[in-house]
């Protein structure tokens, strides 16, 4: 069975020291995420379903839920048109990191090059001498982005799944049968929210204890049908008796535009699970049929439900749009579903940041000591999520921080570059040239200010009615 061990290692060089274990961070990283399919063992890769079950999942996060505030900061006509431009530069740059990672792997004649890999070894090869003399900084980069933005989503996840476990608790005795328009309520948590975030704990452990994407599949469906299961009740509540939109702006303010930008930019999460996923497939050259047919599916859901979740709600559409399904139980139960989904998709997101980190850890230690550190990495990594959740008042604000940065980096301002400096060398087209510095500048700007709206709301005092992006307390 084709696995993704994070046990694996090179057997022909142990690292001897430290530095030796920071210099094969990429390789071990590549070795685990990305072990030689020998023909054997192609039997045993992830097939065109599964590998679309892993892409859905990894796209469809709590970011989801926000979509419709998201439409109201940029407008009815502007919001639909901006995420669907968005979308598409997401994929195009996906695909640019796709095809960079195949020709640099072709060159060098290796089975796969990761994200890290691509960008130091296109710097390796670029005309600077600057940049070719410090290329081990730009794997370094990479994987700290991919890092801080995987754990950020984790971190979320975390925030997300102990909130709505938490409403549904607290609102148990108010909870009606049936399903009236949702009521602003005033409600004194009776148990403090982190007693529901160490109950989640031990249980998200066990479920990162898990290491072969084969396995974590059947949990990506059961996510997948427990996420498919809340979306059509969502769909089903906002497309009923949907107010004359023609009373709600077409275009919104320039300063929540960048509200927008941040949400939408945010929602795609799935960037770092691109190569992977194609590295795993039984056959990776049908990797871009499953990414095109997987993303329009994506985008299409994004735009349906931002777009009708603010036509029903207008102006008081909030954070989350659980926060205005009526307080019953059909509608109660969305929360529980859709916890459940993000529950799966957490280890999906962990995998990242676990695949660079425990190699350079479990390096160190002797071959008798490696499960241990293995799942001693794993534990700690998960707690930290758990610890960042607590400590951070404004959870949702601080990962906005991380999103405007990480996620921009790594999803518009990167791929671009890495195609510029890849393929420069072999007279690209000014087309080609004009396209990548004309994306990398936006995503440039896209992080700028995005990170300015962040860190200003940051400085703002706590509403709490708004502090969280799932809270439903007034």
């Amino acid at each position: 069975m084709l696995k993704i061990s994070l046990l694996a290692r090179d057997n022909t060089s142990k690292p001897k020291s430290l530095d030796d274990g920071s210099k094969s961070l990429s390789e071990s990283s590549s070795s685990i995420t990305s072990e030689r399919i020998h023909p054997a063992e192609e039997a045993n890769g992830l097939s065109m379903m599964q590998t679309l079950i892993h892409l859905l999942k990894c796209n469809i996060g709590t970011g989801l839920l926000g979509l419709p505030l998201a439409m109201k900061n940029a407008g009815l006509l502007v919001g639909p048109f901006s995420l669907l431009a968005i979308g598409i530069l997401t994929v195009h740059c996906m695909v640019i990191l796709l095809n960079c990672a195949h020709h640099l792997s072709q060159r060098l004649q290796k089975t796969f090059v990761n994200y890290g890999e691509a960008m130091m070894y296109s710097l390796e090869t670029c005309p600077n001498a600057w940049l070719r003399t410090h290329s081990v900084w730009g794997r370094y980069t990479v994987s700290f982005l991919l890092i801080t933005t995987q754990l950020g989503f984790c971190s979320v996840y975390f925030m997300f799944m102990a909130d709505n476990l938490q409403q549904m608790v607290e609102e148990v005795h108010v909870t009606s049968k049936t399903c009236e328009p949702r009521k602003i309520l005033v409600l004194t948590p009776n148990v403090d929210i982190r007693f529901y975030m160490l109950t989640i704990l031990p249980f998200l452990i066990l479920l990162v204890f898990i290491q072969n994407l084969r396995v974590l599949s059947i949990f990506s469906t059961l996510a997948n049908i427990t996420t498919l299961g809340s979306m059509a009740l969502i769909f089903q509540y906002i497309m009923q008796e949907i107010p004359d939109p023609r009373n709600l702006p077409l275009m919104a303010s320039w300063k929540t535009f960048l509200l927008f930008f941040g949400t939408a930019i945010f929602t795609f999460e799935g960037v770092g699970m691109v190569l992977p996923l194609k590295n795993q497939m039984k056959h990776p050259q049908q990797f871009s049929f499953v990414l095109y047919w997987g993303m329009s599916l994506v985008i299409v859901l994004y735009i349906c439900l931002g777009t009708l979740g603010y036509m029903k709600f207008g102006s008081n559409t909030q954070a989350s749009i659980t926060l205005n399904l009526p307080n019953c139980w059909l509608y109660q139960s969305v929360k529980l579903m859709y916890s459940i989904g993000i529950f799966f998709t957490y280890a999906l997101q962990f995998h990242v940041p676990a695949e660079i980190i425990i190699p350079v850890i479990i390096s160190q230690v002797s071959e008798s000591w490696a499960l241990f550190a293995d799942l001693s990495v794993r534990t700690a990594l998960v707690c930290l999520t758990c610890v960042s959740a607590i400590l951070i008042p404004r959870l949702d604000l601080v990962i906005s921080l991380v999103g405007s940065v990480s996620s921009s980096a790594l999803a518009l301002i990167i791929p671009p570059f890495l195609e510029l400096i890849t393929f420069y060398p072999e007279d690209m087209n000014c087309i080609t040239i004009v396209k990548d510095i004309m994306i990398s500048i936006l995503g440039l700007l896209g992080c700028v200010f995005g990170t300015y709206q962040a860190l200003y709301e940051l400085t703002q005092p706590i509403n709490h009615s708004v502090a969280n992006s799932t809270g439903v307390y007034a």
